[in-house]
């Protein structure tokens, strides 16, 4: 058992579409390998990208709504006992107007520190989070995490990173017709170069929309956790006639999933098109679980490095005890 066993370790991401609390546990199993138990996943559906991507900033309504969520998971944060937390703002936040100004404010009313990440290091966490949950680590893939704002790409080749790279191209920003001349055409060119590069590329999935398209899908590797690119076109192909109303009915979709599912179908199959994907492969784990294995890591660094000061000292008492005795046996 180690000094982490037990504690609760929570992040907050707050994204273009929704913010997310989660809470998770420290375990090990049998074999002393470590193990993050989920104790507590909750979902607000905060929609900042809707003001964004409109009016260039978070609306009154939005910015009060976003206070007492902050207000809540503190709350929620404080009944588990969590020990250390990170909340992270992505693509909305970076882009609105009054952002930093919020994000001031709610720090000041609520003690919470807001991290406003850019879209590289959001892809380097997403990136940690799953190098070492590769299916196969030789070969080429492309980790994609389709956000209401962003799209974070991250390149591995036989289990190391190529680079990360972010696109202003997310399903909030579809839906308000916010994408910028040329994002598209430079996604797809960018693309057309790693596949040049590398030949075919599978795809690891990341976001809420690409797991319900799993769940969705008819046709699926529920074992591998693998998403047929052959699939996703035809559930694209249901689903994008229907209303979001139609599609909430036969689907089951909630109105904040319904309206977004489309668009993010969509990026995935830009991307899978031009690097000739097979498939998608979809763990299910997004930036909320990259932040605590995040903080895991650190909070271990830091008890190694006082377990060897620790040591020090007690070497160095030692050290001091051992020489009075030679003294005074030299007596």
């Amino acid at each position: 058992m180690t000094m982490m066993e037990g504690m609760n370790f929570a992040a907050i991401d707050i994204g273009t579409n929704a913010a997310r609390l989660l809470i998770k546990n420290i375990d090990h199993n049998p074999l002393g390998e470590t193990k993050f138990r989920k104790v507590l996943f909750i979902r607000y559906p905060l929609r900042l990208g809707m003001d964004v991507f409109s009016k260039g900033k978070i609306g009154k309504e939005r910015a009060e709504m976003m206070m007492r969520m902050i207000k809540g998971f503190k709350q929620m944060m404080r009944m588990y006992d969590v020990v250390d937390y990170r909340a992270c703002a992505t693509s909305a936040m970076r882009d609105a107007k009054n952002g930093k100004a919020l994000i001031k404010k709610i720090e000041k009313k609520t003690g919470i520190r807001i991290d406003l990440i850019e879209g590289k290091e959001e892809a380097g966490i997403l990136y940690g989070n799953h190098i070492e949950k590769l299916p196969n680590k030789e070969g080429t893939f492309m980790y994609v995490d389709v956000g209401g704002g962003s799209t974070e790409i991250t390149l591995i080749h036989q289990g190391r990173l190529v680079g990360s790279m972010s696109y202003n191209i997310g399903t909030i920003r579809l839906l308000n017709r916010a994408v910028k001349d040329g994002i598209v055409d430079g996604l797809k060119a960018d693309m057309a170069g790693m596949y040049a590069n590398y030949g075919p590329i599978n795809i690891i999935g990341s976001g809420g929309n690409i797991n319900k398209l799993f769940r969705l899908a008819e046709e699926k590797s529920k074992k591998e956790l693998k998403l047929p690119i052959t699939s996703l076109r035809s559930l694209h192909n249901d689903l994008q006639p229907l209303s979001v109303e139609e599609r909430m009915d036969r689907f089951g979709l909630k109105p904040d999933r319904a309206d977004v599912i489309v668009p993010a179908a969509e990026i995935f199959l830009i991307i899978a098109d031009c690097i000739h994907s097979d498939y998608v492969y979809v763990p299910t784990i997004g930036l909320a679980d990259g932040i605590i294995g995040e903080l895991y890591a650190k909070a271990m660094q830091d008890e190694k490095e006082r377990l060897s000061r620790s040591r020090f000292y007690l070497n160095a008492e030692a050290q001091g005890l051992l020489n009075a005795e030679t003294v005074e046996s030299d007596e």
